[in-house]
């Protein structure tokens, strides 16, 4: 099956769960439609200690950020990432996800939406149970 590529995300948003196991990530490329994917603890965990910080005063936020419903967490067809794989570029950061089911998500987030999701995922850290903690 080929991997489908999001050549670059506009901007994503992020929901948790109650139970504090996962986040929902729904992605909003600059042309198609909106992809949702459910991210494990463990994977977040594992981003924020390798996602770089933004070092640069001037960059500015995604424009447009969407909105995470009720109809996302429920649709049966929204798959969970099992792992990330990530390649940082000047510029960018290209994120694979292998997922339970279907082909693999991969996507081109830029500066700005980098750190967007940085700092959703340690706003959300504190909601989420990290198994792997020592």
């Amino acid at each position: 099956m080929k991997t489908p590529v999001i050549r670059e995300v506009k901007s994503l948003n992020m929901s948790c769960d109650r139970i504090g196991n996962l986040l929902l990530v729904k992605f909003l490329p600059v042309a198609g439609k909106e992809t949702c994917i459910f991210v494990p603890a463990s994977i977040v965990f594992w981003l924020l200690k390798h996602l770089p910080v933004n070092q640069d005063p001037q960059l500015t936020a995604p424009a447009v950020v969407p909105r995470v419903e009720q109809y996302d967490w429920d649709n049966p067809n929204t798959p969970r990432a099992l792992t990330v794989q990530c390649k940082q570029f000047s510029n960018a950061i290209r994120m694979q996800f292998a997922l339970e089911r279907g082909p693999d998500l991969m996507v081109l987030l830029d500066r700005s939406n980098v750190e967007l999701m940085r700092q959703m995922m340690v706003a959300y850290s504190k909601d989420l149970i990290d198994l792997d903690a020592e």
